[in-house]
């Protein structure tokens, strides 16, 4: 039985998406044509972008528009709905990971924006993903990441750790209890799906159009230890950045000032999430090597929390 390869769910027939799920990320049954391929997607995004094409670490991104009537996804140097990241010649199966990891994300009740698999025109496959920051009238809605808010130079996206943005929080957000308990959600799950690239840049702040100033969905969630077999958390807690226990995790929701009959209540539905978790990493589009590493990552760390 095939995958969605929005949604990863079971699919009947030639189909490649279940047509909600299609809805969910375009707003249309009907899935738009992206017809580039990959080397033209990079000139394309060279000509249209003038320079604007961002490169994150070693995987390149380009933005998208939809046409009007919702038919055409096109390369735009300005105002773009989607973001696309296309194969990288580095790593091995980065769209598969990302769609993957951002699914599991869901399990544990992480926000996540709209967002699948699609296929260029030569075959190769890219990760999209709707931008959660662009209003459907193409309003900005205001946001910084915690590199910004931290005052520290790009280049200084790693020198960070977990405490300091629970402090972030703290300081900017508007219900800021609500907000780190989000927090340490998200960083427990990039912890236990061994994502080891969610540095001050991969966390933001959002200023909704109600005023209200709060963590950003989730994005750029991967599993980096698929590629990098010796990676750790970009960022430590409590001073370490890999061999936690469960009675580090609860020390860390301690300094987040979460009850302890909350943190244990996070922890359990990470713990939880391991049976459903299996269920979409057998559906996924990464190999068979790759699908029984990940499910390792997930047994030990699983393991880890409840001892």
């Amino acid at each position: 039985m095939k995958s969605c390869s929005i949604c990863l769910g079971k699919l009947a027939g030639e189909e490649k998406y279940h047509a909600q799920c299609i809805e969910s990320l375009f707003g249309t049954p009907t899935f738009p044509i992206l017809d580039v391929d990959l080397s033209s997607l990079y000139r394309l995004a060279a000509t249209n972008m003038a320079g604007k094409m961002s490169i994150s670490g070693t995987q390149e991104k380009a933005c998208l528009t939809l046409s009007p009537d919702k038919s055409i996804l096109e390369v735009t140097a300005n105002g773009g709905r989607y973001i696309l990241k296309p194969e990288t010649s580095r790593y091995s199966s980065l769209p598969q990971n990302e769609q993957l990891t951002m699914r599991l994300a869901r399990l544990v009740s992480i926000e996540v924006p709209p967002f699948g698999l699609v296929q260029l025109k030569d075959g190769a496959t890219a990760y999209i993903i709707k931008r959660f920051d662009r209003l459907d009238d193409g309003t900005k809605l205001p946001t910084e990441d915690f590199c910004q808010l931290a005052e520290k130079r790009l280049r200084d996206k790693y020198d960070g750790s977990a405490e300091l943005c629970v402090r972030t929080l703290r300081k900017y957000a508007t219900e800021p209890l609500i907000e780190i308990q989000k927090l340490f959600r998200l960083i427990l799950f990039s912890w236990w799906t061994e994502n080891g690239d969610m540095h001050l840049k991969n966390f933001s702040l959002i200023t909704k159009s109600d005023d209200i100033c709060c963590l950003s969905p989730a994005y750029d969630l991967v599993c980096t230890k698929l590629v990098i077999p010796d990676d750790h958390l970009a960022m430590p807690i409590g001073g370490r950045d890999r061999k936690f226990t469960r009675r580090m995790w609860l020390d860390f929701a301690e300094y987040c000032q979460i009850p302890p009959k909350a943190a244990n209540r996070l922890i359990s539905e990470q713990i939880e999430a391991l049976g459903s978790a299996l269920t979409l990493i057998l559906a996924s589009f990464l190999s068979d090597l790759m699908k029984e590493q990940y499910e390792g990552f997930l047994r030990e760390n699983t393991a880890a929390l409840e001892g």
